[in-house]
């Protein structure tokens, strides 16, 4: 019996997440001719309170940019709405599913999910094939724990899945950086123009065993510049596992392992906060990558009644030793010591649904980074989020 609870929480957690419906109970559905439409969404108020910096970005999620730098302003409360969505999905009589989802992060409407589905076959915007929530811990902040499967963002594809295998080709993502002096003169970590030859490739399998879910991928892509006289490139990649197991009715235990070399853009929440650099250019003018790796663990506590207690750890870690090294064989030494090294989370909340399709819940963070040069700073955060869906 508890394998078949686990099956059916873990299939259909797999179904609403793909179309970003998993925070919200219920859709509103109606036939339109021989179309079968589908109108979900949810109203969302988000409010924080940094007991120390204002760490806060719009959904008042914490953020890991100048964290390692105490400003002596401390206590700050902000709040927003943004994070409130709306979304339509279509079923065509021929079986063709088409879904576009919107928010506010941002201020304005952004697009989340654009995509159309038919035999396995999917094309649009939509979660990249590199990612897996089977892992995640519940957490009220909008962007979560660092050291998450994957990217847990959503970009452009083409994809193939037939049973628990999915393969897709997506639009790249990377950040090249080397040593130089800017504008005025200074030393400085500059910005290389990288340049996209071909898409990024990734390959996925998520299934269920025996009382437990898991989750495992593969990205390569190419790490490159070209500045009309000089071109170079090299090839990344990087892996994830994910897993999740229902100790008992109640209680569900979960994890992620993540490894880039070349790809730390897909390492989650690294760098100043959604991606490191995945590569450096040398002096002789050649790609080199850049490592890191990163996990979390959790646990969710059903308390019954529409209550829950959820508690996460994660963190994530770049390798930079050898990008130092070359920085200080070229003249600039301690060129690197403000990037983020190692970012880390605590994240602990109590939710409640006092009554269908309204959920209420409050959060504790504490957040922590540490520079290449040893400097470091953490934050304590509160959070509350009332959520409305339909």
């Amino acid at each position: 019996m508890q394998n078949n609870k686990l099956r059916m929480a873990i299939r259909a957690t797999a179904a609403v997440t793909v179309l970003g419906l998993a925070s919200q109970a219920q859709a509103f559905s109606f036939s339109a001719g021989d179309y079968d439409v589908s109108v979900y969404g949810y109203g969302r108020l988000n409010a924080s309170y940094d007991l120390d910096n204002n760490q806060a970005l719009s959904t008042r999620s914490g953020s890991y940019s100048g964290l390692a730098s105490d400003d002596g302003k401390d206590g700050h409360f902000g709040a927003d709405a943004v994070q409130s969505r709306l979304g339509v999905k279509t079923v065509t009589p021929q079986g063709v599913a088409v879904t576009v989802e919107g928010d506010f992060r941002g201020g304005n409407l952004r697009l989340r999910h654009g995509f159309g589905e038919y035999n396995g076959v999917l094309m649009g915007q939509t979660w990249s094939n590199f990612t897996s929530f089977v892992g995640n811990t519940a957490t009220l902040d909008f962007d979560s724990l660092p050291g998450l499967a994957g990217y847990q963002a959503r970009t452009a594809q083409a994809r193939y899945t037939s049973g628990p295998l999915s393969i897709a080709l997506e639009q790249p993502n990377s950040s090249i950086i080397a040593a130089g002096l800017d504008d005025d003169g200074d030393p400085a970590v500059l910005d290389v123009d990288g340049k996209d030859s071909m898409p990024a490739f990734t390959a996925r399998i998520e299934d269920s065993n025996d009382g437990m879910s898991y989750s495992a991928a593969l990205l390569a892509h190419q790490v490159g510049y070209d500045t009309g006289t000089s071109d170079e490139s090299s090839f990344g990649f990087a892996t994830f596992v994910a897993a999740k197991m229902m100790l008992t009715d109640m209680i569900t235990l979960q994890g992620t392992l993540s490894y880039s070399d070349g790809a730390n853009s897909y390492l989650y929440r690294s760098g100043d906060n959604f991606g490191a650099p995945s590569a450096y250019v040398d002096s002789s003018g050649d790609v080199e990558t850049i490592s890191g790796y990163g996990g979390s663990i959790g646990a969710g506590i059903n308390l019954g009644g529409g209550r829950s207690i959820n508690i996460g750890y994660g963190m994530v870690e770049v390798d930079w030793d050898d990008a130092e090294d070359e920085a200080a064989d070229a003249g600039f030494a301690g060129i690197l010591d403000g990037q983020s090294e190692t970012n880390s989370a605590v994240m602990a909340n109590y939710k409640w649904t006092p009554v269908k399709n309204v959920m209420m819940g409050v959060e504790y963070q504490f957040l922590k980074r540490e520079n290449v040069d040893g400097s470091d700073g953490d934050a304590s955060r509160l959070l509350f989020a009332a959520q409305y869906n339909f």
